[in-house]
């Protein structure tokens, strides 16, 4: 199955949906500045086990890297997929004291 991840920056949040249009699952966050904290992931229970939560984590990595945002994830989710990825460790703040 196919997703597309779109920013809803009215809604601040990212959002995945299936083929057909359904909402299958989100990322939510705040924006200031250049700084982009992640505050919450959520795939729809039938969409799990898809491989999803981690198309939703790939898509906003890379839209933070592409619009040179600094990355704060607060979800849980998120910062367990970020241990696991490496190569976005150059937009990612561990620590709330570095976000200048």
């Amino acid at each position: 199955m196919e997703f597309t991840v779109n920013d809803a920056p009215e809604r601040e949040r990212f959002e995945a949906r299936d083929e057909s249009g359904a909402l299958a699952g989100v990322v939510t966050y705040q924006l200031t500045g250049t700084i982009i904290a992640y505050t919450h992931t959520e795939v729809d229970p039938q969409f799990e086990g898809r491989g999803l939560g981690s198309t939703l984590a790939r898509a906003v990595m890379d839209d933070a890297r592409a619009r040179g945002r600094t990355v704060v994830p607060i979800c849980p989710f998120l910062a367990e997929w970020l241990g696991k990825y490496p190569e976005y460790d150059d937009i990612v703040v561990r620590s709330t004291r570095k976000v200048r």
